[in-house]
């Protein structure tokens, strides 16, 4: 038997609202599994005639693309400006419009839209097992960092040191080879041996992380940045150096392992946070650049 025109009406409705939030939901996850920031906008309260009920919802993508709608017009124009802003800040808020009066729509109604930056969490990768790699582990895992121990040494890289961490008991070098980096991607070396500390750090600069950070001293950085440049072949194009911080950490006047983690997870929550700070770092240093040829 067939159905009343209104009713197949509605069902098609309904179908088409569930392919929408499908779409927005499996884009969501692509999203939180792939990295990156994008912001996500939901209708939470309607009045009047309006264009879209609660539930609605319109993503922004990390690339800029959207899925998803809140209504299309001069609506979705203003909720796409605060997306845009959300990603940009990772903040939130709460969007209020009356659409005629505000925005000029013809429909009249009001509808209040929550806009919120959502972004994967963030990974740390700590190569080095050793006594600052464990504070500073801990205390990364608390202000939301996804941390991974890489270190094959099987008596150090245990659950019991690192509680809560995922663990590689793999060659770091090997490793880094096998995997792809992003911006949700931050590194730290803070290895056993000087030697392996610039293998990582030589592999690390050719892949695009949001942050490699290298425990020592600004002299330890000089000497495994021109040793790393002098290996390269002749005609190679420039190593990116702009994510490298080196010393790694805030200048707090940290010693000692516990203080030298307080000052490391500071400067990652500072970057996050798109904060300025004191940072370590000797990657400007002209004498660095005299160094490494104004490489």
């Amino acid at each position: 038997m067939l159905l009343p025109v209104t009713a197949r009406a509605d069902r098609k409705r309904g179908c088409s609202k569930l392919r929408a939030v499908r779409e927005v939901a499996e884009a969501l996850v692509e999203l939180l599994k792939g990295g990156g920031r994008g912001a996500l906008a939901t209708v939470v309260r309607t009045s009047g005639s309006t264009p879209q009920q609660p539930g609605a919802r319109l993503l922004l993508r990390p690339d800029g693309s959207i899925v998803g709608t809140v209504g299309g017009g001069a609506i979705e124009h203003a909720v796409l400006e605060a997306l845009r802003e959300a990603q940009r800040t990772g903040g939130s808020q709460l969007l209020a419009r009356e659409l005629g009066y505000d925005l000029g729509m013809c429909c009249g109604g009001r509808m209040e839209i929550f806009v919120e930056a959502v972004e994967a969490l963030p990974r740390l990768w700590l190569f080095g097992a050793g006594h600052v790699a464990r504070p500073t582990a801990a205390l990364a895992r608390t202000v939301g960092f996804d941390v991974t121990i890489v270190d094959e040494r099987e008596e150090l890289n245990t659950d019991e040191r690192f509680p809560g961490c995922r663990r590689q008991l793999r060659e770091p070098v090997a490793l880094l080879g096998e995997t792809a980096l992003g911006e949700c991607d931050w590194l730290l070396i803070a290895t056993h041996d000087h030697r392996l500390d610039e293998e990582v750090l030589a592999r690390a600069l050719e892949k695009k992380p949001r942050f490699i950070g290298l425990i020592g001293s600004r002299r330890k950085t000089f000497k495994l940045l021109q040793r790393i440049e002098a290996k390269r072949d002749a005609g190679a194009p420039p190593l990116d150096r702009g994510r490298l911080f080196a010393p790694v950490g805030l200048d707090i006047g940290a010693v000692g392992p516990d203080e030298i983690a307080v000052s490391v997870v500071a400067e990652l929550v500072a970057l996050r946070r798109g904060r300025a700070a004191s940072h370590l770092r000797a990657v400007e240093d002209p004498r660095l650049l005299r160094l490494i040829g104004g490489a």
